[in-house]
């Protein structure tokens, strides 16, 4: 039997038309997206189908419509009884891996992530936060450079997403950020990249919806999870619903640690990395750290099939 991990993609991957190959052709995917579309209470389905792309890119609808992706991939894997030993995913990606570890169930989970998406939307005007990528330059001369920037304006400025080497967002006002993309190629940086988010997520900015955001986590029946999550806010393993949620309410606010988590997956001797769901951002990423590392991405008919005929092949 094969050890595998089960990763899945947060914000960032979502494109329209997303999902719609496996849709047309599995009824047991049709009626995932018809259940979301009920538990949503508005057609889900359509804006992942025809869009417009603005509407899909608001957060309160990427963040079901990822979720629902990659929980459908999921389902599709479990009817070939293919499972992961370990999981975790990116930022929003997170409640995707808590799904397949059956720490909560998908009607819930899709709820509280568009609930998360529309708090998160609202926690800070829009227009005066920001973020960006920043490529080419180590963590510890970029912590020092945003100190610097955040004495100069006196402005949130701070670390969102370390997402391999060489590849980290920062988030903040926005004031902060357009200084931060003019300042730090000066100093180093190969690119800075503003990013197409609404809001500062990932920073103390986002704190204000942490209160709200519990409030909905608490009403929420969790089970402890049937196998290990990495959790984004640690990037260490975790499986007892009280900590889950706990953390699931820091994570609005802290950086991603998700170089360290796909360290922590290179030590778990798995035989392959399977990203689970729209795109191949993480894919992508595991090879920035280790590009020998067997990884899968698996969002469509095509990957589906090449990832289940390998998974049962003999060793």
């Amino acid at each position: 039997m094969k050890k595998i991990a089960f990763i899945y993609p947060g914000q960032g991957s979502q494109a329209v038309e997303m999902g719609k190959d496996l849709y047309d052709q599995f009824d047991q995917v049709k009626e995932l997206f018809e259940t979301a579309n009920e538990q949503l209470d508005y057609d889900l389905t359509s804006i992942m189908f025809e869009g417009p792309k603005e509407v899909l890119t608001k957060t309160e609808n990427t963040q079901p419509a990822l979720l629902l992706v990659s929980s459908a991939i999921t389902h599709l894997l479990a009817e070939h009884n293919i499972y992961p030993d370990i999981t975790s995913g990116h930022s929003l990606g997170e409640y995707s891996a808590l799904v397949a570890a059956k720490a909560i169930s998908f009607q819930d989970a899709i709820r509280l992530v568009h609930e998360r998406g529309k708090l998160m939307e609202t926690a800070y005007p829009e227009g005066k936060g920001s973020m960006a990528a920043v490529l080419g330059m180590d963590k510890e001369t970029l912590s020092s450079e945003l100190e610097k920037i955040r004495e100069e304006l006196n402005e949130v400025l701070e670390i969102a997403n370390i997402n391999c080497p060489g590849q980290i967002v920062i988030s903040g006002t926005k004031a902060a950020i357009d200084l931060a993309v003019d300042q730090l190629k000066s100093k180093g940086a190969k690119r800075v990249l503003p990013l197409p988010v609404s809001g500062p997520f990932h920073s103390s900015l986002m704190r204000p919806a942490a209160e709200d955001f519990d409030q909905l986590v608490q009403g929420i029946d969790w089970s402890n999870s049937d196998i290990p999550v990495y959790a984004n806010v640690t990037a260490e393993k975790v499986t007892e619903a009280e900590e889950i949620k706990q953390l699931l309410v820091e994570q609005l606010y802290s950086p991603v640690r998700f170089e360290e988590i796909i360290e922590q997956l290179l030590e778990e001797s798995l035989d392959a990395i399977v990203e689970v769901g729209s795109g191949k951002v993480l894919t992508g990423l595991v090879k920035k750290v280790n590009r020998r590392t067997k990884t899968f991405a698996v969002q469509d008919k095509a990957s589906l099939d090449e990832f289940i005929q390998w998974y049962k092949e003999e060793e």
